[in-house]
């Protein structure tokens, strides 16, 4: 009996520990190579009890197309960056700029709730990468940089910022 009652409370102690460590992630991990994506940024609170006031994500290079949802209460900023190449877009259309930086700021997010911000990507047919996602959490007393890339040989686990990663699947 009393080794249900220690696993349980291991259980909630895991749980306590993951929700105070909880950063930035994406609601989803993975996705087809080449496909269309709406990455759902899920932000589950503040920062050290000040709330969040913007939101700020790098858009990983080889994804050519970003289209933002916007948030009412929020300002939204596209930031665009030229190509080193031209790349195809489809249906007869060359793209030589694409967005690098999205940005929501002017709302509040209290630090005892949590959001969603999206954006919708053509992800680049590379299956087995990863896409990182570095996002800078601006709050009213604070910032929070969630832009740590692993290494070669370092684990992910050894991150304390990690950025939200996706990992491209080959196609169905």
């Amino acid at each position: 009996m009393n080794h249900r009652y220690t696993a349980a409370a291991g259980l909630i102690g895991a749980l306590l520990a993951a929700t105070a460590s909880a950063h930035v992630t994406l609601e989803r991990a993975s996705a087809p190579a080449g496909s269309y994506y709406k990455a759902v940024l899920q932000v589950p609170h503040g920062c050290k009890g000040s709330p969040t006031v913007a939101i700020r994500v790098r858009i990983p290079d080889g994804v050519t197309s970003a289209k933002p949802q916007p948030k009412p209460g929020w300002t939204l900023a596209i930031k665009r960056s030229k190509l080193p190449q031209p790349v195809d877009a489809g249906h007869g259309r060359t793209i030589d700029e694409a967005v690098s930086e999205v940005a929501w700021s002017g709302g509040s997010l209290a630090d005892a709730e949590f959001d969603e911000f999206k954006i919708m990507l053509k992800l680049p047919d590379r299956a087995g990468a990863t896409l990182y996602f570095p996002v800078v959490q601006q709050c009213k007393s604070g910032v929070q940089r969630w832009i740590e890339v692993p290494e070669p040989g370092r684990p992910d686990a050894s991150l304390e910022t990690p950025a939200p990663a996706l990992l491209l699947t080959p196609k169905p």
